[in-house]
């Protein structure tokens, strides 16, 4: 879902959001410039999460989705797509972080993701 606000309350907003969707490790955000005149930002609501820096319990999840919205608004909808269809199958196959109910850690739950992704490019090179 989309939330549009300004700087100050969209990231209050997009805090809330988050949390009420289980983590703040799940999701990202994106501070957009419609006109495209200056350049937009995206990244995962839970910022550098320094509290937790080298105990492999970051999720990754976040960053993957925020490297989907990116792709989007560059144009890039096939990369997107496929990063997110990694994402939902990880999270199908309870490929998760502990912050969301799962076991595995930061490095586990990325080389899912990636091993997915590889695993559709090595297909769409053989076909």
């Amino acid at each position: 879902d989309t939330i549009v606000a300004t700087n100050l309350h969209a990231d209050i907003l997009s805090d809330l959001a988050g949390a009420l969707a289980g983590s703040l490790g799940v999701a990202p955000t994106a501070n957009i410039d419609p006109e495209r005149r200056f350049p937009s930002m995206f990244e995962p609501i839970h910022g550098s999460a320094f509290d937790i820096t080298g105990k492999g319990i970051a999720n990754p999840i976040a960053t993957f989705w925020t490297a989907v919205q990116m792709l989007e608004h560059l144009g890039e909808r096939h990369a997107a797509a496929l990063i997110m269809e990694s994402i939902e199958y990880e999270c199908e196959k309870g490929i998760l972080t502990p912050d969301v109910g799962g076991s595995a850690n930061t490095a586990e739950v990325t080389r899912a993701v990636v091993h997915y992704i590889d695993a559709k490019a090595d297909i769409a090179e053989t076909a």
